[in-house]
């Protein structure tokens, strides 16, 4: 009997390509993404060491609420002011003490653009403990 001469043997690629496929698939999915608001750079006030009545008399309290325009209302210790006064009374709180805490509070329907000018005008002064709350 004459032997046939045989074809030479092909390796089918398909299969290797679904496996290949599914590594990728299972590498995106079970990648760990990297949480933005880990690495935010954030300037915390330092932990008081004593507590004593003095300091809660050396917190500046701002309070921004929703005004007749679109500024906002700026409360600054219980007292309504505006930009410039506000400025001039935290250029006053900055030559006494650069690390006096500022906690200013939001209401709901209070403008963005008073938040980031109260900001501005804290960064001017170079006051840098700042706090922000909603109520």
């Amino acid at each position: 009997m004459a032997r046939k001469p045989q074809e030479q043997p092909q390796l089918d690629m398909t299969p290797m390509i679904d496996v290949v496929f599914e590594l990728i698939i299972f590498f995106v999915v079970t990648i760990k993404q990297e949480d933005l608001f880990t690495r935010l750079n954030a300037n915390r006030p330092a932990p008081s060491t004593g507590s004593s009545s003095s300091d809660s008399d050396t917190t500046v309290t701002i309070e921004i609420g929703k005004g007749r325009d679109a500024n906002g209302v700026l409360v600054y210790n219980k007292r309504e002011m505006r930009r410039k006064e506000l400025d001039q009374n935290l250029r006053e709180v900055s030559r006494t003490s650069k690390k006096t805490p500022i906690i200013i509070r939001c209401t709901e329907d209070s403008p963005h653009k008073a938040l980031v000018d109260v900001l501005d005008i804290c960064y001017r002064n170079e006051l840098f403990s700042v706090s922000i709350f909603t109520m």
